[in-house]
């Protein structure tokens, strides 16, 4: 199993953008924090000692390579080959903790005494309590005041692995304010480490981010070679702040005959009843990173919606701005309840709960290979343990029950 850098080709010689956007655009006081932790992340990437116990706890711990599955079921129903990347299986039940060993691994070698993270559907959340809880490192977990009320079980999960969870209650009490409260904490605590868990922020978080989630594209690179011979014509993920997304695109950024396609969360298909912020946001600063954003007229940041907590975000990845401005990759709104269709349908025709978050990028794949006999892969990012009590079911589909 090798872990690559990210590609060149998507990046600028600019250290932190991709074209246009990213930087670190942030108050003085996190440049010093910041700065230690580029200068930890380029410094160990690369080196063997700190790539050896990587995969090590990749293979052992995680449990990885995650299998590529070929969904029999759903591939005749749609009428397309359908390959699921299994990243529900992994250990705590997502894809989360790669990026999370990943940084744990460096916060030892920075000599932290403590983890903070920002958690949206608790996955993040439960992953870095699972890799703070393994290195016997303290860690506080802030999660909006509604996630915590809609993801109860993942809450409960990250106390018995010994984490303080702490309520953002400030905006709409979801991802964007537990994002606002965890940067906080860090300017007045520099000595913790701050675990951000999905490739927003400001660097070096977008490129440290996608370099310890891009085992998922390399090793599904691998299998699809391996089960069919070729390359797949079509790859699906979803995409809130980007992680599991580009973690699987840059897999295959580089072969211009695979179609690239991300799932937003469209809620309810207006605004501000969405979270679809390359297809309805504009361009500026936000949480020190300049990309896409859910904005007023005045440019001020505005409430996202997505019936999936881990979608309910307002900004973006800098990453996939610029891969949406040159066309790399095709963004498209799910609504709320194409996601919960796809999430009783894959449910019921292959036994496989997946995590609302990820059938989002079920329901795309079902639209966009329907009745084409294409190849393709999609990215389940997590298991819908934490849906399941919600009786998401019931929201849309009464023919379901």
């Amino acid at each position: 199993m090798e872990v690559r850098p990210l590609s060149e080709l998507y990046t600028n010689i600019k250290p932190g953008y991709y074209g246009e956007f990213g930087g670190a655009h942030v108050p003085p006081a996190l440049n010093k924090n910041l700065s230690r932790l580029e200068e930890a992340f380029f410094k160990f990437k690369d080196d063997k000692e700190f790539q050896d116990e990587f995969i090590h706890y990749l293979k052992k711990y995680v449990g990885r390579p995650s299998p590529l599955y070929f969904a029999a079921n759903l591939s005749k129903e749609v009428g397309s080959k359908l390959y699921l990347k299994r990243e529900d299986l992994n250990h705590t039940g997502a894809h989360k903790i790669n990026n999370t060993i990943g940084q744990v691994l460096l916060a030892k070698r920075m000599g932290a005494t403590e983890i903070i993270a920002e958690t949206g559907a608790g996955q993040h959340g439960v992953a870095a309590a699972t890799a703070a809880a393994l290195f016997g490192i303290k860690c506080k977990i802030f999660m909006g005041a509604v996630d915590i009320e809609r993801q109860a079980a993942n809450v409960s999960r990250m106390k018995l692995l010994n984490a303080d969870v702490i309520p953002a209650t400030s905006g709409t009490k979801t991802l964007a304010d537990a994002v606002n409260e965890a940067l906080g904490y860090f300017i007045k605590n520099p000595d913790s480490f701050y675990m951000l868990g999905s490739q927003v922020g400001p660097h070096p978080y977008p490129n440290l981010v996608g370099y310890f989630q891009s085992v998922i594209g390399q090793e599904a690179r691998n299998q699809i070679f391996e089960a069919e011979g070729r390359l797949p014509d079509s790859i699906f993920a979803c995409v809130g702040g980007g992680s599991n997304a580009i973690g699987l695109f840059q897999g295959f950024l580089a072969d211009e005959n695979v179609k690239i396609y991300g799932a937003e969360g469209g809620g309810e298909g207006e605004i501000p009843k969405t979270a679809a912020t390359l297809s309805m946001g504009k361009i500026g600063v936000f949480q020190g990173t300049y990309s896409y954003c859910l904005m007023d007229e005045d440019g001020n940041p505005t409430t996202s919606y997505s019936i999936a907590a881990g979608l309910d975000y307002p900004g973006i990845s800098p990453q996939h701005a610029y891969l949406k401005d040159t066309k790399r990759v095709s963004y498209q709104s799910i609504l709320d309840q194409d996601a919960i269709n796809a999430y009783v349908t894959l449910s019921r025709k292959e036994g496989i709960i997946p995590a609302i978050e990820s059938a989002h990028a079920v329901a795309m794949a079902m639209k966009v290979m329907k009745d084409k006999n294409g190849l393709a892969i999609i990215n389940l990012s997590g298991r819908g343990d934490k849906d399941v009590e919600r009786r998401l079911e019931n929201f849309i589909y009464n023919k379901f029950i």
